[in-house]
């Protein structure tokens, strides 16, 4: 019986630390799994005992390229916690702040990590020499999105002005008003990106994930809706724990999601966009078919796209968002009535559905946190894509299909780093 066995010692340079297995025998892939053996780092732990209103800049820390997720997320699960109503120009101020965050993660990952994959270059550095408009275009939205971190919450790394409530300090109209000027320019650099990108080879593969996101009243969802899936779920924020439940696996210290009653799903920029299409204005929705992309999109490859695309639409979201908020009085930051309670928050993050959930006591203390990044809710999904495309390709060289694992895992953008060459691969064969 012939058996083969990749594996990957390490996932090198990334947010976090894995690796990855890769055993065939007798012509069929036996095992994928994504390990991940970065020691605990206890957030939710660190929660506990301390003051509710500690807890947005607390969780901010958990990621330096997503800080404004966490920051949101635990603000908002306060909120709801304390029964407070939040006023639509301090929403309107976190959508704009969490359009940055999306601008800056998105550019960063398409034109560091992932477009060399699609051209045939080990890194970006190599990839400028001969695509040098694309990637400075890349650069200039990161510096865009960051600079819109940079006003709105002090610091473009872990921002400081989001407060339980609101922010600490409202922006004034002549610091609105440049990232206003300068969001059309930002736009036209996105669309140019998203047409270099549609050029790309991409693998024709289709799977068919089970799709899960937040779906906004009227807009494509950021920091509001419900949770809904392509199977048909529609649940308010205080039903995830009915829905989803998490599991630890042998491989892993971080923690497998599933949906009840189907298993491993899918959350991110393909779900955001599978599930809230008729939400993109329609000259985004016709920027879309004129990529090559439908209403839904099941090609991992295909995520550049609809990424790029996102960032498109948050750069229009900037510019509408500074014109109304510029006729909205700075609000009165609401007292806070402490009180024992639980509230759940939950918002997209760029890489997907970003869940809280938090016990409070009568005096404010933090009693239990539970945080479900988007990440450990994809791991699943990830395996399985990685089981369908070594399956598909077991003629490959180990050096090929290792590049291919690269390319499947690097598709769901699990974590951010400088180098977009991550995998260091040995092969035990019998």
């Amino acid at each position: 019986m012939t058996r083969r066995r990749l594996v990957v010692e390490e996932i090198a340079r990334v947010e976090g630390e894995g690796a990855l297995d890769l055993e065939i025998e007798a012509g069929q892939v036996t095992v994928a799994r994504l390990r991940i053996f970065e020691p605990p780092r206890l957030f939710e732990a660190l929660l506990r005992g301390r003051d509710l209103r500690e807890a947005p800049d607390i969780a901010a820390r958990i990621c330096g390229i997503c800080p404004v997720a966490y920051q949101l997320g635990a603000a908002q699960a306060m909120e709801r916690a304390l029964g407070l109503c939040i006023e639509p120009s301090v929403r309107a101020l976190r959508r704009l702040l969490y359009c940055g965050e999306w601008i800056e993660s998105h550019a960063l990952h398409v034109v560091l990590l992932h477009a060399p994959d699609f051209l045939g270059y080990p890194d970006a550095m190599q990839m400028a020499r001969d695509h040098r408009a694309a990637v400075d275009a890349g650069l200039a939205l990161k510096r865009f999105g960051n600079d819109v971190l940079r006003t709105l919450g002090g610091r473009e790394v872990h921002p400081v002005n989001v407060r339980v409530g609101g922010f600490h300090r409202w922006p004034r109209a002549d610091e609105l008003d440049p990232l206003a000027a300068r969001a059309a320019g930002a736009r036209a650099q996105a669309v140019e990106l998203l047409r270099w990108a549609a050029r790309f080879d991409f693998p024709a593969i289709e799977r068919d994930y089970a799709f899960v996101a937040m779906r906004d009243a009227q807009r494509y969802p950021l920091n509001e809706g419900r949770i809904v899936s392509s199977g048909g779920l529609d649940i308010d924020l205080d039903d995830f724990d009915r829905h989803f439940v998490e599991h630890q696996v042998p491989h892993s210290t971080a923690l497998h999601a599933a949906l009840r009653g189907h298993g491993p799903y899918l959350v991110g920029p393909l779900a955001r966009y599978a599930l809230n299409f008729d939400r993109l204005p329609a000259e985004v929705q016709a920027l879309a078919r004129e990529a090559g992309l439908g209403p839904v999109c099941r090609n991992p490859f295909r995520s550049i796209l609809v990424r790029l695309l996102e960032v498109v639409y948050a750069c229009g979201e900037v510019e509408r968002l500074v014109a109304d908020l510029r006729r909205a009085p700075a609000p009165l930051a609401p007292a806070l009535t402490l009180r024992a309670g639980v509230g759940q928050g939950c918002t997209e993050a760029p890489r997907g559905l970003c869940h809280h959930r938090y016990a409070i006591d009568a005096t404010g203390a933090i009693t239990s946190a539970r945080i479900v990044p988007p990440t450990s809710q994809n791991q699943a999904s990830i395996e399985a894509d990685l089981r369908e495309l070594a399956s598909r390709h077991l003629d490959a060289s180990d050096e090929d299909l290792s590049a291919l694992c690269e390319r499947a895992i690097r598709n769901h953008d699990p974590c951010i780093s400088c180098s977009t060459h991550f995998l260091r691969l040995t092969v035990r064969g019998r």
